[in-house]
Formats: structure tokens, sequence, C-alpha cells
């Protein structure tokens, strides 16, 4: 019922491709979950490799074999990731330190939400005659406040338990980056060869090429944006006075290539750091300015190197980013734009103009 002969091969009716899809899409998905260590870094060194291929093309223009431009360009970005690892680790050290205060004002706080409750609920007894006589009882069983637990900090221990998982995911990344660089072009015409009818191979290459040029642009034109953002947050709470203001600067410009919510998580953190350094209305400063440099950079900054015409729905990307957070954790929703941009002009057969190369102009404050 569901297939149809034409010359000895099996046609399926649409409903049934639409299921066997369906199924497929299902079990793809089921599967990049369960290999989550192994998928999420290789995901991140295919999109970065997509980034880094002009770099590989220049360097090769400059007399470097394929293999050494590969190489060149995959310890350029160890060498980057390795550097930000080390800058952001006094900060992560400074938040960990001053969770003892920021949980001490917490409770303060709560305790003056508790003391407001009970005077509310007094003067309702007292109000209400009913209420009145069961007021007693109530407040001998109110349960004291609980005790503020203790923020368990990661051991040596711990860190040694983690240490084979995170070698293997550095090799994985490591291994799936170098060969990407090397044999791109490759795999390419290899796609080119077996994806397409054999009068359209010449095309699906140089949409394959279209492609890795739309994602490499995204992403000079979004790091031009996001230094920007970073020389802003440092001047900013440089002024305020909240420490390791450069280091903070550095984590906003790093964090803001995540879609929506790595800027919230900057504002987070500020709000959490300025409880811990201030007090009093100079605690939300740090977190008040952040949001409006995002603003501004959301507004204005973006649209005058993007352009304000969008190719990309901004609910298209925030389901993105979500399903990509949701699949392979934080790197997913690094990897979201950078893949649905290269999905969109495979499948249009044309690169989209500049400016629609980030989506989310606004949305990114």
């Amino acid at each position: 019922m569901g297939t149809s002969g034409v010359r000895g091969a099996i046609i399926l009716d649409k409903p049934v491709q639409t299921t066997i899809l369906f199924i497929g899409f299902v079990v793809l998905v089921a599967a990049l979950i369960q290999t989550r260590d192994l998928s999420a870094p290789m995901a991140l060194a295919l999109a970065l490799g997509v980034i880094l291929a002009p770099l590989s093309d220049r360097l090769e223009r400059y007399g470097l074999s394929t293999a050494g431009a590969s190489l060149t360009s995959l310890a350029l970005t160890l060498l980057l990731m390795g550097g930000l690892l080390l800058v952001f680790q006094p900060i992560v050290m400074a938040l960990v330190e001053a969770a003892p205060k920021v949980l001490r004002d917490v409770q303060a706080l709560i305790d003056s939400v508790r003391g407001i409750a009970r005077g509310l609920s007094h003067l309702s007894q007292e109000v209400s005659s009913a209420v009145a006589v069961a007021g007693p009882a109530v407040a001998e069983t109110t349960a004291p406040a609980a005790e503020a637990t203790e923020v368990p900090i990661p051991t040596l221990a711990d860190a040694l338990m983690l240490a084979p998982a995170v070698a293997a995911q550095v090799m994985t990344f490591t291994g799936t980056l170098f060969f990407f660089l090397l044999g791109r072009q490759e795999i390419y015409d290899y796609a080119a060869r077996n994806l397409s009818a054999p009068d359209q191979r010449a095309v699906t290459a140089r949409r394959l090429r279209s492609a890795e040029a739309t994602v490499s642009r995204y992403f000079l034109t979004i790091t031009l944006v996001n230094a920007m953002v970073g020389l802003a947050t440092f001047g900013m709470l440089a002024v305020i006075g909240l420490p390791n203001a450069a280091l903070w600067g550095v984590l906003a410009f790093v964090l803001n290539y995540v879609v929506y919510l790595g800027p919230l998580s900057v504002a987070v953190a500020l709000l959490f750091s300025g409880v811990a350094v201030f007090d009093g209305i100079m605690a939300l400063l740090p977190g008040a300015a952040f949001v409006t440099i995002n603003v501004v950079e959301g507004q204005f900054l973006t649209p005058a190197f993007v352009g304000r015409q969008s190719a990309l729905n901004p609910l298209l990307v925030f389901l993105a980013i979500l399903f990509g957070i949701w699949v392979w954790g934080p790197i997913g929703g690094i990897v979201a734009i950078p893949l649905i941009l290269w999905l969109r002009v495979l499948a249009n057969g044309e690169a989209p103009a500049p400016q629609a190369a980030k989506p989310v102009a606004a949305a990114q404050g």
C-alpha cells in the first residue's frame, strides 16, 4: 500500500517517507545525547573547522602545505582556548571565595522577608477571630529557619577522577579539528558526488564552500562586535570599582557568542559578584551596567555592523540554541547558530547577505 513499483525501484508514499524521516531524526537525537561526551567535542571541532578554513587557505597560499596549515590552525586554536581557561580561573576562584558572603546576604534578605510575612500573619490573626484561635498553634509549629549549607568545593580527588574523561574529550576535539582541516576539500567532493545527481555535483560543491564562507564571515563579524562589548564592559566595571574588571571584560567577550543565554549568564554572575563586593544599591551596579551595554549592543552596535534585515527567524534561533544545549550542553549553544547558517546556505543554494549573518541582532541584547 505504501510503495509502488517503477522500473524495479521502490518509491515510498509521502506519509511513509515523513514517518521514516521522523523516526530517523528521533534515533539520531537519542544517539547524540547518549554519546554526548564524544559527539559534543566533535560538533565543536567541526564548527571551528569551518570557521578556521579561510585561515588555513591563507596559510597555504603563504607556502605552507595542507598538513602544515592545518597543524598551525590547530595549534593557534589550542593556545587560545588554553589562554582563556587561564584567564577565567581568577574569576571562578573569586566567585567561589565570595560564596559565603553572598549566602549570608541572601539569608539576611530571606530572614527580612520572613519577618515581614510573620508581621502580616499576626495582623491577619488579630483581624480575623477565627484565625486568632488557631494562631498560637500555627505559630508553635512554625519551623525555624534552615541553616545555610556549605557550598561544596571540588577537591583534587574530584579533578583526578574527571581527568580521563576530559582528556578523551580533548583528544576527540583535537583529532576531529585537525583531520577536518586536513581533508575538508575531499570531504566536500565526496559529499557532492554521493549526495546529489551527476548534473548537480558542481552546484552542491559550490554550496558547501559558500556555506563555509558564510559561517566564517559571521564569526569574524560577531567577533568584532563582541570585542567592543568586552572593552565596554571592562571600562564600565573599572569605573565602578569591581575587582578583575579586565577579566570580566574577557568573559563578556567570550560568552556573548552564545546568543540570549551567554549575556544572561554574565549578568547573573555580575549580580553575584556585586553582592559579594559591594553593599546596598552599589551591589546592583555591575549587573545593571552590563545589561545597559548589552542593550546598546543589540539595538545599535550589532545592527550597524550586520544590518537590521534578518534572514533567520529569531524564534528559530532561540529554539535551535535550546535544542543544542539540550543535546550537547553549553557546546550546543555555541554551535547552534553556525549550524543553522550552514544548513540555510545548503538549502537555499546561495549565501545570505552580510546582514543576515547574525539573525539575532537585537536579541543578543
